[in-house]
């Protein structure tokens, strides 16, 4: 796992010093893997810049306890720094139980990332990790039966966030969406229409009880009348009706796409792949490996070879594919184009569809590690503590375009990415419209305008990067100093993870402290050099928080 330059000489000093500790004790041996540490940040300041729980994980087969070994570890690390690099970097090492490592960066490393943040400026925390590695990310991919909901505004947030983090860490990323047009949805959906736009005619007759009801439906009937007038009044055929409904779905679903600042790179039509052949391709190309069965007139999958808990349709008794005969293709071609790397983003409802599509992909002759599935949890709206159990508009649900309306793109996007995908999240209205540290992303842009509105103060203020370090001495001054450090570190991580809020959570972090020593300390001072130090201090805070919050899609307002 790639960590940062400096994590690197970290993580293979460790290594080195456990594997003496180790060798010391004269214990058994042990395969390589088990001497690959792992670093953290810790929660806790006070606990350091960086932590591991190396000797936790191998100190059972040492014959002492976590907390002997991390002891003799911390003795070896301590001895052998003076020959490194790293002393320059590493202040003091502690040991905490139940068998931490913590690592405590000395104030002259902290201080000179201020060098390269102001040097790299947009690129700080860029990475190589992904090397260029073709990737694809498939998520939203609402049926076009409706409008977006709230729902699936938090899995583009989460989607899109997540794919500019990949791309920061140097992968090459597609982002696409699954049109879903064809099936029986899509017939409900043409037959809603139909029946729509007969009663706009004046044709009174029973609206079937599993037709789509909503708002949008009429709507969409409406304009169809508008341009047909009756001349398919007696058309029982539904093409022309889901065709038009299709159309007008899928401008809406784009447009609200594009207002919430989601591009896809590619729009994949479930349609386009049925007449491709490739799904019967895919078909007949597992069965050739043995893998397709007929039983009782449907053709199975046998998903149980790879750990499934049972074998799957996938055509049924009537010669229909199941959902999951197309989805083989589609996964296959993807692994055609030339993407050695998968995330799909699904809803909650979709779990239990993991192990089947898993089974598909080792089936196909491609590693179950090549396919990440994130699946997203609901959004729950409040308004003032309350839950909003209907939409005012719509009837049915809530859409992700009225709440775009109401508080904003910057607030929605944030707000979907306050917790972790598998996390429930609470989004209220009324908490995100104020203009206070109540409001997240608020509290985020406001120290980003701050600190613009001192430099434009201070414009005739030297910003060179000649600036005595040592001049910085506060403790909110450190903090920051520390928390800029992190920044590559939480992004790789973050990436690592497919978990676009530890980028958030940095961000309030980093904004909560420099409020902080704003409040408490005037950065334009009587001393020309202090002055000239935390104007450097505060740039590079601005330069950090830019960064995250272009990863996010969230803008970067100047003033507010």
């Amino acid at each position: 796992m790639y960590y940062g330059g400096i994590e690197n000489n970290i993580i293979s000093f460790l290594e080195k010093s456990s594997r003496s500790v180790f060798s010391d004790l004269k214990t058994v041996q042990l395969p390589p893997h088990e001497f690959k540490p792992e670093l953290e940040i810790p929660k806790d300041k006070i606990h350091g810049d960086l932590a591991t729980n190396i000797a936790m994980r191998i100190c059972k087969f040492s014959g002492t306890n976590a907390m002997a070994f991390a002891d003799l570890l911390r003795q070896k690390m301590t001895e052998g720094l003076s020959a490194t690099p790293l002393a320059r970097v590493i202040d003091r090492l502690e040991v905490k139980p139940p068998g931490f490592i913590n690592f405590f960066f000395s104030k002259d490393y902290l201080a000179r990332s201020l060098l390269e943040i102001k040097r790299k400026k947009t690129e700080f925390g860029r990475a190589a990790v992904g090397r260029g590695t073709k990737l694809q990310i498939e998520f939203v991919s609402a049926n076009p039966t409706g409008p977006l909901t709230i729902a699936h505004g938090r899995q583009a947030a989460i989607g899109d966030s997540l794919a500019s983090i990949l791309k920061f860490l140097g992968y090459s990323v597609a982002k696409e969406y699954y049109i879903n047009d064809e099936g029986t949805q899509m017939d409900i959906l043409g037959n809603s229409i139909r029946m729509r736009y007969r009663a706009l005619c004046g044709i009174k007759e029973d609206f079937p009880e599993e037709s789509y009801k909503g708002a949008y439906v009429l709507d969409i009937a409406r304009a169809f009348k508008a341009k047909h007038k009756k001349k398919y009044l007696d058309t029982a055929d539904l093409k022309v009706f889901r065709d038009f409904g299709l159309k007008w779905m899928m401008d809406d679903i784009r447009k609200d796409l594009k207002d919430f600042g989601v591009k896809f790179d590619v729009w994949y039509s479930q349609k386009a792949l049925a007449k491709s052949g490739k799904v019967e391709k895919a078909i007949r190309f597992l069965k050739e490996k043995g893998y397709i069965y007929e039983n009782e007139g449907a053709v199975w999958f046998k998903s149980t070879a790879f750990g499934d808990d049972k074998d799957r349709v996938v055509y049924k008794s009537d010669g229909k594919p199941t959902y999951l005969a197309p989805d083989i293709a589609y996964h296959l071609d993807k692994y055609k184009r030339g993407f050695k790397k998968l995330i799909d983003i699904w809803g909650p409802d979709h779990h239990g569809y993991i192990p089947r599509m898993r089974s598909a992909i080792k089936a196909l002759g491609y590693s179950q590690d090549s396919l990440s599935v994130i699946i997203v949890q609901l959004a729950t709206l409040l308004r003032g503590g309350q839950p909003v159990s209907m939409s005012t508009r719509q009837g049915e649900f809530i859409t992700l375009r009225e709440i775009m309306d109401e508080v904003g793109k910057d607030v929605t996007r944030f707000c979907f990415l306050m917790r972790r995908v598998s996390s429930h999240l609470d989004f209220d209205v009324e908490v995100v419209k104020k203009q206070s540290s109540e409001n997240p992303v608020y509290y985020i842009q406001y120290a980003h305008a701050r600190i613009w509105s001192i430099l434009e103060y201070s414009r005739k203020k030297s910003l060179s990067t000649k600036f005595d370090s040592g001049l910085l001495k506060e403790a909110e001054e450190i903090s920051l100093l520390r928390l800029l450090r992190q920044f590559p570190m939480v992004v790789s991580l973050s990436g690592k993870s497919l978990e676009p809020y530890m980028v958030l959570q940095y961000l309030q972090d980093l904004a909560a402290v420099f409020h902080s020593f704003y409040n408490k300390h005037r950065v334009v001072n009587d001393d020309p050099e202090l002055t000239r130090a935390r104007l450097v201090l505060v740039d590079c805070v601005r330069i950090v928080l830019a960064n995250g919050l272009r990863l996010l899609g969230v803008s970067l307002p100047k003033k507010m």
